[in-house]
């Protein structure tokens, strides 16, 4: 099974936001990061909002933080909001039925492999995928990042 690539920026977006935990997160900044075009994370943001996985605040200083502890989200409900579960319909582009159902079990046996597919995602939250977050940070260069913040948020309290 092929994941789409909305699935894949939901899960992007996700994973940047946990590594970037507690602070607040635009979309610019993911889509420089991941090099991916900020209309197409515009919509990922908004559902993931919508969907209570992101708080999103707009305007002047705006951005979203994760709505729920990592640990708390769950791959496989991710994925569900950029998939379907069915894997094929048994009709043609007009939806008329195809002549062989009723007698053909492949609808069957592909959505029981999507079901077996969704099992193993459920058993995975955000925690798990951010698991080396120090290596992941390394590599988004988001060690230095933090630091250049924490260095502000010193000069600023004296």
């Amino acid at each position: 099974m092929r994941l789409s690539r909305y699935s894949d920026y939901l899960v992007r977006v996700l994973m940047y936001t946990a590594l970037r935990r507690p602070e607040r997160v635009t979309v610019s900044e993911v889509a420089q990061t991941f090099s991916i075009s900020r209309h197409h994370l515009v919509k990922a943001v908004h559902d993931l909002g919508r969907n209570d996985y992101l708080v999103t605040r707009r305007g002047v200083g705006g951005g979203f933080t994760l709505a729920r502890e990592p640990h708390l989200i769950q791959l496989g409900d991710v994925i569900r909001l950029g998939e379907e579960e069915t894997v094929i319909r048994c009709t043609d582009g007009v939806e008329q039925i195809c002549r062989l159902a009723g007698a053909c079990r492949l609808k069957e046996v592909l959505d029981e492999a999507a079901g077996a597919f969704f099992d193993i995602l459920d058993r995975y939250t955000l925690a798990d995928l951010v698991e080396k977050s120090g290596a992941m940070k390394n590599i988004l260069g988001l060690q230095a990042q933090e630091n250049c913040n924490n260095e502000d948020r010193k000069y600023r309290s004296q």
